[in-house]
């Protein structure tokens, strides 16, 4: 049975591959800031698999190792790491963006990521085994206007992925991305601040994909044989050509 770990997950892709692994011989290891979500999302996986929750902030460097080094013996040795956690923040042209936006999307989706590799990444080094699947985004492959600096941050997971790749080769871990284009989750929302009618607008007209869109795709990178990496993944719904183009009833 392999110890999965998986970051923001009580919500969208991060909750549709918990629940898929549930389902599919793996140990979970759920992080995230909200206690509550994870005692329930506890308590619907616990009849099918043996699962732990981390209450952190992904931001909070010290949190993030206290908490990953501080795992009980059952869950300690993470066989596979999901750095899945990651927002956008505001729909701006550079030159207006909102500085606290820029902190957030940086802090999360590129720190954040970075702070959990760091505490998992030496266990997977001294055992010479693991796997490690970054969430990226086709932003992180193109650039959109108003797209700026989430892209950047994207752009920023795609060449870490690379570079850990490189640098864990001698130690035989795998590293890969999926990059995801449309799915319909509460990324919109968070986007623009809780406005859910702007939110629902980004969805309509065109069948997006889902999160257990993504899910399957993690599992199937995950469970290939220990010879083969997804190394780069890029998927969209089928309406989706690239970021600016949507085939829209």
């Amino acid at each position: 049975m392999k110890t999965v770990l998986i970051t923001g997950a009580t919500s969208g892709i991060g909750l549709a591959t918990a629940q898929l692994l549930a389902k599919n011989n793996c140990r979970l290891i759920l992080c995230g800031r909200n206690t509550e979500k994870l005692a329930e999302l506890q308590r619907d996986l616990s009849s099918k698999t043996d699962v732990t929750t981390l209450e952190f902030d992904i931001r909070d460097k010290k949190a993030v190792a206290d908490k990953i080094n501080g795992l009980a013996s059952d869950f300690a040795t993470i066989d596979v790491l999901i750095n899945n956690a990651g927002n956008a923040h505001g729909l701006d042209p550079i030159q207006t963006g909102d500085l606290e936006d820029w902190d957030a999307m940086m802090d999360i989706n590129v720190k954040g990521l970075l702070y959990v590799s760091h505490a998992v990444i030496p266990q997977m080094q001294e055992r010479e085994s693991g796997h490690i699947i970054n969430i990226g985004s086709t932003a992180g492959k193109e650039v959109y206007p108003k797209g700026n600096v989430y892209c950047g941050s994207k752009h920023a997971v795609d060449a870490i992925t690379t570079g850990m790749r490189l640098d864990l080769n001698p130690f035989k871990i795998r590293v890969g991305a999926v990059n995801p284009g449309l799915v319909h989750t509460n990324f919109s929302e968070v986007r623009f601040k809780g406005d859910s009618d702007r939110a629902d607008k980004v969805y309509q007209g065109f069948q997006p994909l889902l999160p257990q869109d993504v899910a399957d795709v993690i599992l199937f990178a995950i469970s290939r044989p220990a010879h083969v990496n997804i190394a780069d993944l890029t998927m969209m719904c089928t309406a989706q050509a690239s970021s600016t183009i949507v085939n829209k009833d």
